[in-house]
C-alpha cells in the first residue's frame, strides 16, 4: 500500500509527524531518502517533538553520525546522519547494527550512503520538494 503525506508549510509539521507515526505503526527503522535541503532533519525534529523529546536536544548528527534522544516515555530514539560517511565500515565502527537491533526507533538521514547495511525491515521514505515548496513524504508497505 502506498502512503503519502503532504506538508504544506512548517505550521503543518507537527500534524504531519503525528500522522506519520500513526501510519508507520510499530516500524522501528526509518530511512529518509531526499536531496539536500528537502527537510530530513526538520521532519526528524518534528517526530522528536511529537514523541516528547526536549526540543533543545534535537540537532543534526552530521559530525557525530548518531545522536541519542529520550522520548517523554523514557525510550531511546536514535537519529543518524550518514552524509559524511565515506564507506560503510565507518557505520559499522559506530556499532550501527547494535542500534538498529535495539528495538528503539532509528531515524536515518542519507541512508543511500549505507544502503547495503540497511536491514530488510527498514521503512524507506522519500521526501520530495514540490514546485510550491511544500514537501511530500511517500512510502510503501
Amino acid at each position: 500500500m502506498r502512503h503519502e503525506i503532504i506538508v504544506k508549510d512548517p505550521a503543518h509539521l507537527a500534524g504531519a509527524a503525528r500522522t506519520f507515526l500513526d501510519e508507520i505503526g510499530d516500524r522501528r527503522i526509518i530511512a529518509f531518502f531526499a536531496p539536500m535541503g528537502a527537510g530530513k532533519t526538520t521532519f526528524t525534529s518534528a517526530i522528536c517533538g511529537v514523541l516528547g523529546v526536549n526540543e533543545d536536544a534535537v540537532s543534526s548528527p552530521t559530525f557525530s553520525i548518531v545522536n541519542e534522544y529520550r522520548t517523554a516515555a523514557g525510550e531511546s530514539l536514535f537519529h543518524f546522519d550518514f552524509y559524511r560517511i565515506n564507506n560503510v565500515s565507518e557505520a559499522l565502527d559506530i556499532g550501527f547494527y547494535d542500534y538498529v537491533d535495539s528495538g528503539c526507533l532509528c531515524l536515518i538521514e542519507w541512508p543511500e550512503n549505507i544502503e547495503e547495511l540497511l536491514p530488510e525491515e527498514t521503512l524507506r521514505v522519500s521526501i520530495s520538494v514540490n514546485p510550491d515548496e511544500s514537501r511530500t513524504l511517500s512510502w510503501e508497505d
